[in-house]
């Protein structure tokens, strides 16, 4: 006859879980008491009832008639208990979270929003939310970043650059007698602060990134992107000024959908041919793709 042990454990723990999260959908409105039994109205009172029993209890509990410190907290709780219910829209949200006390969460969240809402600038919580926003942003890419740079150093291409700037500090020489430890600990050091490690998907954080900033200066990029295109259309469209090393470098880059950094990776020799070929224009594109093809089979 075991098995009932955990069943009434189980019941006893689901209760208690369900005790903990129901009581404070209610509590947070008059704490543990009900604030029609603090007013001495009925839930089906109406307005004037509740407000002809507020003045009565005021008038016997208010600090300046009675002196006594219970009696002070009981009038704090009666004033609290009669801005809930005098007005309709609190009440009706009151009256829900008795009869569905199970809805913790949905009501907890209709009394913040309904005396709090009202109070709160949008401006201000907007500014909130980004600067908690950028700050995780700005941590999460320091760490991605560190793991990043931790495994790279592990790689066998860092450590036979570690040993190339050892060898190049000490003109050709080597101390054998220094442990491996000893020899790699100062090169390391400054390896780390020479070497800018490109690594993709995980460049260094900049302030510039963040989503805060960038929203900030989004009417500046806006602008400055009207502007280029302005410019643009006004050289090559107007006045058919042939193009620019850059723009045309641009045109290529994108015309064979080449991501921006691998781009940057290319030789200048190899950028120039493809400039050349100005396969921004549709007959040089497909003439250039065809012999790539053409290069691939051959390969093969």
């Amino acid at each position: 006859m075991a098995p009932p042990v955990p069943k009434r454990w189980w019941a006893l723990t689901s209760a208690l879980v369900l005790f903990l999260l129901v009581s404070p959908s209610i509590a947070i409105y008059c704490d543990e008491d009900d604030c029609y039994d603090l007013l001495g109205v009925s839930q089906n009172a109406n307005a004037t009832e509740i407000k002809k029993s507020y003045y009565k209890l005021s008038l016997k509990h208010h600090p300046d008639k009675n002196p006594d410190p219970e009696s002070k907290k009981l009038f704090v709780k009666i004033a609290n208990a009669y801005e809930i219910l005098k007005d309709e829209a609190t009440r009706e949200q009151y009256d829900y979270a008795i009869a569905h006390p199970e809805e913790v969460f949905y009501n907890t969240a209709r009394y913040y929003h309904a005396y709090y809402g009202h109070k709160t600038d949008p401006r201000a919580v907007l500014v909130g939310l980004l600067l908690v926003l950028s700050g995780f942003q700005y941590l999460n890419q320091w760490t991605t970043y560190n793991q990043a740079i931790a495994m790279v150093k592990k790689t066998p291409a860092y450590r036979n650059r570690l040993k190339a700037l050892e060898f190049e500090r000490s003109g050709g020489v080597t101390n054998k007698k220094k442990s491996n430890k000893q020899m790699n600990k100062k090169p390391d050091e400054d390896l780390s602060k020479e070497l800018d490690l490109q690594i993709k998907g995980a460049e260094k954080p900049s302030i510039w990134e963040l989503i805060g900033v960038r929203l900030i200066l989004l009417p500046y990029t806006i602008g400055k992107l009207l502007l280029w295109h302005g410019r643009w259309y006004w050289r090559y469209s107007v006045k058919k000024a042939p193009y620019a090393w850059e723009d045309a470098s641009y045109l290529t880059q994108r015309s064979l959908r080449v991501p921006l950094d691998s781009w940057m990776n290319i030789d200048e020799s190899t950028k120039e041919d493809l400039v050349q070929r100005r396969l921004w224009e549709k007959s040089n594109l497909e003439s250039y793709m065809a012999e790539m093809r053409k290069e691939s089979k051959r390969r093969r």
